[in-house]
């Protein structure tokens, strides 16, 4: 039932969006890195169709790995570490010179988080194409939210990056995808570019304060 869909939309997409420069045909789309291309933008674009019934993608899980765990991070590095209160991990390890600790300073002291950890170590990966490879995104830092003990925020923070878009909507899919499934809990993703972001995209998972009232 899929495949005739798939084909008509490739059909198409061969048909409007590529374009030859002679002496090149649209046969050559077919060649390396060419196809790697268009494998990548129609993954990213196809998608079901829930309006109209259809079953929404969901993840697949490795049969031989559990669920992770910051039980697990054991390790050495000679980064600039930070310490922390809310992370189970003892240390922040910093791959920027200064962004990342400030991200990690308001992951911290932000009300809305439970707890946070860096993603280092953690062995926690997105999959995304790129060329027509498969390759793995690492966010930058896993939250868990206290408007849900199993809601969870990832955030990255993002300096320039050529694949930032590729990332991003490889990231959108897999939390979707999560969310469809249902067994882990709730997840979100937020882009940080600037150090203030973070705390704005927390600000949206800001546990409401309860009124206090003197008894008469």
């Amino acid at each position: 039932m899929l495949f005739p869909q798939l084909v008509r939309i490739v059909q198409k997409y061969v048909e409007e969006k590529i374009a030859p420069i002679e002496p090149a045909e649209r046969l050559d789309l077919f060649l390396s890195p060419y196809y790697g291309w268009a494998i990548e933008r129609l993954v990213e674009s196809i998608h079901p169709d829930t309006l109209q019934s259809e079953a929404p993608e969901v993840p697949r899980y490795e049969t031989s790995r559990g669920p992770g765990s910051t039980a697990d991070v054991d390790s050495w590095t000679s980064k600039d570490v930070r310490e922390v209160v809310k992370s189970h991990v003892n240390y922040v390890v910093a791959d920027t010179s200064k962004w990342e600790q400030q991200a990690a300073y308001i992951l911290d002291a932000h009300p809305s988080v439970e707890a946070f950890v860096k993603n280092a170590g953690l062995g926690f990966a997105i999959p995304y194409i790129h060329n027509g490879e498969a390759h793995d995104y690492i966010p930058d830092f896993i939250v868990r939210l206290k408007t849900d003990l199993r809601a969870h925020l990832i955030v990255e923070t993002k300096g320039f990056d050529a694949l930032a878009d590729v990332k991003t909507a490889a990231a959108h899919r897999w939390v979707a995808a999560v969310n469809a499934d249902g067994r882990m809990g709730t997840w979100h993703y937020v882009v940080a570019r600037k150090v203030d972001e973070v705390r704005r995209a927390l600000e949206g998972f800001r546990v409401p304060s309860k009124a206090v009232k003197t008894a008469p």
